[in-house]
């Protein structure tokens, strides 16, 4: 690629799906996997730093990733990760995992031309590789915003208070973070999600964004709060929403000229307003995608074509 303005560093994996009436599918997936997709398609130049087996999931993955213009740097891995979803009547999904992640220090970063740096998910919580990632951020730091997205995935996590203070480390060290309701019920059970938001505001952040489904989105900023209804949609099934709201987030960013370290300060200082317009984009963006199966986010055109009835 000429040009990069996006590294995500993470999982890509295989999802295999269970849906409710008992058919199985397979597909490509993985949190930042999906995250980096969707930047392709939105035509955001990304680089994906994961771990890939040399087998026939990992080259499924990787023809995925590039039909959608995605740079692939790849560590290698004994085999190709698994994640086995089994979907409710609503949608919903509950994960098993076949997974390492061990993503070295030593692993080349390919940083040139990037201006935001995202990670989330089992890449930034499952050991030996988080550790590596947090290093990674903390000095790709110097030149770039941090995007983060918690993701959570509790059949990977024993620990909960562990796997708490490993989200808040990397929340300390974003300038936009992303999560959904269903996160912060798990890492702090009967607290207030927009209370939650407001206490990582201060740990660092200049933005904190919280995803309630079919009830919306709110972010908070040093400016307030904004908020933005959800869309009336037929959902199919809810893989990869999330994922696709976040790109649409580093995409809305890159959009108003918010990348690179020296937009830190601009990004601490934007209003409401231009918060509330990110929001509407991000919603708008997954739920085209929950309205049919599987992590398949839409291109740019799907996406500035006329909006969607709320």
């Amino acid at each position: 690629m000429s040009r990069t303005h996006v590294l995500v560093i993470g999982e890509a994996l295989v999802d295999i799906v269970h849906r409710s009436d008992g058919r199985i599918d397979e597909a490509p997936g993985g949190s930042p996997a999906n995250v980096a997709l969707a930047l392709g398609r939105l035509g955001d130049s990304p680089r994906l730093l994961t771990q890939l087996g040399d087998d026939a999931h990992g080259r499924r993955v990787r023809e995925w990733l590039e039909e959608s213009n995605v740079e692939i740097v790849a560590a290698p891995a004994p085999r190709t990760a698994t994640a086995t979803a089994h979907l409710d009547a609503s949608g919903s999904a509950r994960y098993e995992f076949d997974i390492t992640w061990a993503l070295s220090r030593a692993t080349g970063v390919p940083a040139d031309g990037v201006s935001i740096v995202h990670t989330g998910s089992i890449a930034a919580l499952l050991a030996p590789g988080a550790d590596a990632v947090r290093s990674i951020l903390t000095a790709l730091r110097e030149s770039s915003l941090i995007t983060y997205d918690p993701n959570v995935r509790p059949a990977l996590l024993p620990d909960r208070d562990r796997a708490r203070r490993d989200v808040e480390s990397f929340v300390a060290l974003a300038d936009l973070v992303k999560a959904s309701d269903e996160d912060l019920a798990w890492l702090y059970p009967g607290s207030d999600p927009l209370e939650i938001a407001w206490a990582w505001l201060k740990t660092g952040p200049a933005v904190v964004v919280v995803t309630t489904g079919a009830g919306g989105a709110f972010a908070v900023s040093r400016q307030g709060v904004a908020h933005v209804r959800g869309h009336r949609v037929d959902v199919v099934d809810t893989v990869g929403a999330g994922d696709t709201f976040m790109s649409a987030l580093i995409h809305g960013l890159l959009q108003t000229g918010l990348s690179g370290a020296t937009a830190r300060d601009g990004l601490r200082s934007i209003g409401t307003e231009a918060v509330t317009s990110l929001l509407a984009l991000s919603a708008q963006a997954a739920a085209i995608t929950v309205s049919r199966p599987g992590a398949d986010p839409p291109r740019l055109a799907e996406l500035l074509a006329a909006p969607l009835s709320h």
